[in-house]
């Protein structure tokens, strides 16, 4: 007879019928859909910001296709940030010069709306509210609940009040335990809790490893006579070379406002490369500098974005649970696009559920037999044709376009942290930076505008398993590029009397896993922080 172990902390228990980890676009909407179907229902969505749309960040260019299908008379009351789509522009940036280039045919928007992601979300939710959906922001999901079987069977919230020496501090709350009779996970790029759950149930085996980008935004306040409300920006080339698949975004919004970023692939093979030096080389290109000049940030940050697709689809459901929107994996690479695809695959999860009595089993049939699929196939070997070099990637793309993704091949993808090549063996290419004159000046300036907010008395939650590794291997092999690839100059190597060591500057983090995914060890764990803390994106 097992005894109870007198160490147990005492929690409280909340049971639903459904819950929802992450409060993004693919959450909210499988959360309105099943309440829509219906309403006697308990469905609860937790989200570890600390209010809704603080960590969202995208584009973002939406398709409003499913948001018609989902809330019909939407455009009676749109987002607060909602222009639509007017113009197209498509360029190919060389050190200081441009070429405009036809639009290719998927990145065509008429009839689609700039959105600020974080801002429509933060209207989802009191639409999901009025329907009898309980939405708890700053709860924070730090690991899985389990039956004696393995099943899923909800989650826990992460303690409150535990000091960076594991300590209890005068406030200590222990995290509920919320249970649930099926566990929907929608936290985006490279959830936590999802990276666990995928290893443990092998949703895996049968497919790639998936793949990622680092998107970085900022969004601008300048004269209005400059904007154009509706403009749609994008370029690649410059200050990418042939071997990183790169790209910028300019997207004008109304009153004054644009917003704009760079997507960086997080294949790349340059040990010395830096994603959030190469955006701020893009924003002084002479294309885009005049327009921001003497222009201020309102808010500025960065996230993963997947971009395996098809080949890298894991299996979406396991005993108890299922995978939605990004952190299933569903953008759609060429449209640089997630967003309608999220909700989509939140409403036939919900329809799914709904006709299974909450069984996930058919799940993952389901949404492979769905137009969701079809469009991830359609357009499955762009992104990893790049992978040979822009050139290559660009004819490949030419390809696809014309023969509809019909290819009688599927490339193949790699994981993002073997692709770096050790500093001995590559050799930098002249990259042909230029002096920066626009905001921010670095990194750190960079974090004060996405508002990050820490306790720093609280445990550090990038979790690195040996950090001797940082000052021998890899500093001889790949000149520790953990201090070049975060956004968020969170990872220092200092030296001090003892002699080298890796200093983690946690309180800096905006959240974007890129760290997770791209250490070259495999070393470093990205696990949630105290619910509320992070990012509070303004409108990204």
């Amino acid at each position: 007879m097992n005894q109870p172990d007198p160490n147990a902390v005492e929690r409280d228990v909340m049971e639903y019928d459904v819950v929802t980890v992450g409060a993004g676009p693919a959450g909210l909407s499988f959360a309105i859909r099943l309440k829509q179907l219906n309403p006697e229902l308990s469905v609860c969505v937790i989200e570890k910001a600390s209010t809704i749309g603080a960590h969202i960040l995208s584009g973002a260019v939406i398709e409003p296709e499913p948001l018609d299908a989902l809330l019909p008379n939407w455009r009676d009351n749109p987002p607060p940030i909602c222009v639509p789509a007017m113009h197209d522009e498509f360029w190919l940036l060389t050190h200081k010069g441009h070429r405009r280039l036809p639009i290719p045919p998927g990145m065509h928007n008429q009839g689609n709306f700039i959105v600020s992601l974080g801002a429509m979300c933060a209207w989802l939710a009191p639409q999901a509210e009025a329907l009898g959906v309980e939405i708890y922001p700053g709860f924070a999901a730090a690991e899985t609940l389990h039956d004696e079987s393995g099943a899923v069977v909800g989650v826990r919230i992460g303690d409150m009040g535990i000091a960076k020496d594991g300590s209890h501090k005068p406030g200590y709350t222990p995290g509920i335990d919320i249970r649930a009779k099926v566990t929907v996970l929608a936290e985006g790029a490279r959830g936590h809790l999802t990276k666990r759950l995928i290893k443990q149930f092998k949703l895996d085996a049968d497919s790639d490893p998936q793949g990622y980008s680092i998107g970085i935004k900022e969004l601008w306040q300048v004269p209005e006579d400059r904007v154009t409300p509706g403009k749609i920006v994008h370029s690649f080339g410059w200050p990418a070379d042939n071997e990183v698949y790169g790209g910028g975004f300019l997207y004008h919004l109304d009153k004054g406002r644009i917003a704009l970023g760079y997507v960086s692939g997080l294949d790349y093979k340059d040990p010395e490369y830096k994603p959030w030096e190469a955006f701020q080389q893009w924003k002084n290109h002479p294309l885009f500098e005049p327009l921001l000049e003497g222009g201020t940030i309102l808010s500025a940050g960065a996230r993963a974005i997947v971009t395996g697709g098809y080949q890298s689809l894991p299996k979406l459901e396991m005993p108890g649970a299922l995978l939605i929107g990004d952190t299933a994996g569903l953008l759609n690479v060429p449209k640089i696009k997630g967003t309608h695809q999220a909700i989509r695959s939140g409403m036939l999860a919900a329809e799914h559920l709904v006709a299974s009595q909450l069984s996930p089993q058919g799940f993952d049939a389901k949404l492979r037999g769905s137009n969701i699929m079809a469009e991830l196939k359609k357009v499955r070997n762009f992104k990893p044709g790049f992978k040979r070099g822009l050139w290559f990637g660009i004819l490949n793309s030419a390809w696809e376009t014309v023969t509809g993704g019909l290819s009688p091949w599927t490339l193949k993808n790699k994981a993002d942290w073997c692709s770096l090549d050790k500093v001995g063996e590559h050799e930098s290419p002249k990259r042909d930076y230029i002096e920066r004159k626009l905001a921010p000046r670095d990194r750190l300036q960079g974090v004060y505008y996405a508002a990050t907010e820490h306790d720093e008395d609280q445990p550090v939650h990038l979790k690195v398993r040996d950090t001797s590794i940082c000052v021998t291997r890899c500093a001889e092999e790949y000149d520790n590029p953990c201090t070049r690839f975060c956004p968020a100059a969170v990872y220092e190597i200092v030296q001090d009397e003892a002699g080298k060591r890796l200093q983690i500057n946690a309180a800096n983090c905006v959240h974007c896993k890129t760290c997770d995914i791209k250490d070259p060890y495999e070393i470093i764990d990205w696990v949630t922080p105290e619910g509320g803390s992070g990012p509070n994106y303004q409108n990204l």
